[in-house]
């Protein structure tokens, strides 16, 4: 596992053995962010994100990559938030995240009441709690730091369809890739 693009282009990632977690395959994150920036490499610039269910925090490294400015790496699992701080460790990053040890509702709550506002949220729970799509994706739905031009995009099973919409929260594209596929979701 590497970083696709940016100041950290080609670095590895470490990640944990077995099965427990699932990174985002090199591949469909370069697809996402492909998606995000939409031929505009400076589109990420100064962006702040959450990188929920972050595993071992692949894609919001790779939005650091790329420009971002803040992400906030939501994992509940210690073992994994030790992998998310080994990483950003090893790349030397400093100062532009934060490792929020808790879990994606309670974490949520933590963030909106700090007065957080994001451009980007992205959720991938382990495919085999399907039930944390929704519930995220309602919570999310209702939150105050969610803008107009915020983009929520839901990492998930090919087979699963996690919904079209969730109070005002409407998805607007759906991508399959291999067995996975990316939901993208905004409000309006």
């Amino acid at each position: 596992m590497r970083v696709i693009a940016g100041e950290y282009r080609r670095r590895t990632l470490r990640s944990l053995p077995g099965l427990e977690i699932r990174p985002t395959s090199d591949r469909l994150r370069e697809t996402l962010f492909n998606v995000l920036c939409a031929g505009n490499p400076e589109a990420l610039a100064g962006s702040t994100w959450i990188d929920l269910y972050a595993g071992t925090g692949a894609v919001g490294i790779e939005a650091l990559s790329r420009g971002a400015r803040m992400v906030h790496f939501v994992e509940s699992s210690k073992e994994a938030a030790e992998v998310i701080a080994a990483n950003l460790k090893s790349l030397g990053i400093v100062g532009r995240f934060q490792i929020v040890r808790l879990d994606a509702a309670k974490a949520l709550r933590q963030l909106e009441a700090s007065g957080t506002v994001v451009d980007f949220v992205f959720l991938d729970p382990p495919y085999s709690m399907q039930d944390e799509y929704s519930k995220t994706l309602a919570v999310l739905s209702e939150s105050k730091f969610l803008s107009e031009r915020s983009l929520v995009v839901a990492e998930h099973q090919k087979r699963f369809d996690p919904g079209e919409a969730f109070g005002e929260l409407r998805r607007y594209r759906k991508l399959v890739q291999g067995d996975a596929a990316l939901s993208f979701y905004r409000r309006g």
